[in-house]
């Protein structure tokens, strides 16, 4: 299959396309290399650097190569500054999708599947979290992301886009070629690691009266080459609709360091600070309906993820040196 993926050079962008480049589809990588590295996509794919915001090169893009299917990560993804900037979130998030769909439906690629986020569902009712959970966001990132998920529905019921929504946990991990090296980086598990590296004093704890067994918040980590086989799985077989991805099973914040203490054999010093602004003391997945339709079950569990990023740090230190 012929399949563009967008944002193929960012984290979890760049482990999907090693696994469809592994089941032998054609891909094609846009990524505007703002915040994806060159490096980090599989050279069997082929990379155009493009940005979302320019209509005319997505249509040129999706006719040259004979697209059959898009999968859409592209996106600017951090919480906190889009509180602080939500203009940029809307823009690049939300018009530059439309620009996307609209090239999808001129060129005439009807399957695409959206990297969506369990921050659309906000502070959640019940734990776990299953699809039928009201959305209800708390930040400009989440509602960008539910936003692009409703126009989805609007152009499939106009133009017959044939979507699948995967909204996933806190994905973390690394395959053996790929990991994880944002500019900006705010994911508990690098940031960990990065004090085994010495690159950082401590670690820091925000929040620590949470209403959980050990007062830090519960997060549902899920392997990235999990994440990658959803994509693949979804790409390829013919379905439709909303799923989560997550093991199903939280780990606090304390746990998580301690695995990391574990794994690295490293003393992490960790700072306590008061809870940011939105947070929720727990998101754990339910994800039965992927286990069903999609036939998907992650098979990581959080010492191993834990172990896989800390090979990919130790063996580049300096992330991918761009």
């Amino acid at each position: 299959m012929r399949i563009v993926v967008t944002g193929g050079a960012g984290y979890i962008g760049s482990v999907c396309v090693e696994s469809l480049c592994d089941s032998g589809h054609n891909v094609v990588v846009i990524d505007n290399l703002e915040e994806g590295h060159r490096a980090a996509v599989d050279p069997r794919a082929s990379l155009e650097v493009i940005d979302l915001k320019e209509p005319e090169r997505l249509s040129d893009v999706l006719n040259s190569h004979g697209s059959e299917a898009v999968i859409h990560f592209a996106a600017d993804t951090l919480v906190g500054e889009s509180v602080s900037n939500p203009a940029k979130y809307y823009r690049n998030n939300v018009v530059g999708g439309l620009n996307l769909l609209e090239a999808m439906v001129a060129s005439k690629v009807a399957k695409i599947v959206f990297s969506s986020t369990c921050a659309t569902y906000g502070v959640p009712d019940k734990v776990p979290i299953d699809e039928c959970c009201e959305q209800n966001p708390v930040s400009p990132y989440g509602y960008s992301k539910l936003a692009f998920e409703g126009m989805l529905g609007c152009f499939a019921r106009a133009h017959g886009i044939d979507p699948v929504i995967l909204r996933y946990f806190n994905a973390a991990g690394a395959s053996g070629n790929f990991g994880e090296d944002h500019r900006v980086e705010t994911h508990l598990i690098p940031v960990i690691l990065s004090v085994a590296l010495g690159k950082r004093e401590c670690v820091e704890v925000f929040g620590t009266d949470y209403d959980t067994p050990d007062g830090s918040a519960v997060r549902d980590y899920v392997h990235v080459g999990d994440l990658a086989e959803a994509h693949r799985r979804a790409v390829e077989e013919e379905v439709t609709g909303a799923f989560n991805l997550g093991t199903g099973k939280g780990h606090s914040v304390w746990e998580v360091i301690e695995v990391c203490r574990e794994v690295t054999g490293h003393d992490i010093p960790v700072k306590e600070s008061p809870r940011r602004k939105g947070d929720p003391p727990i998101l754990v997945a339910s994800s039965k309906k992927a286990a069903s339709v999609l036939r998907w079950c992650p098979a990581t569990n959080l010492r191993t993820i834990v172990a896989s990023a800390w090979e990919w740090h130790r063996a580049h230190p300096q992330g991918y040196g761009d």
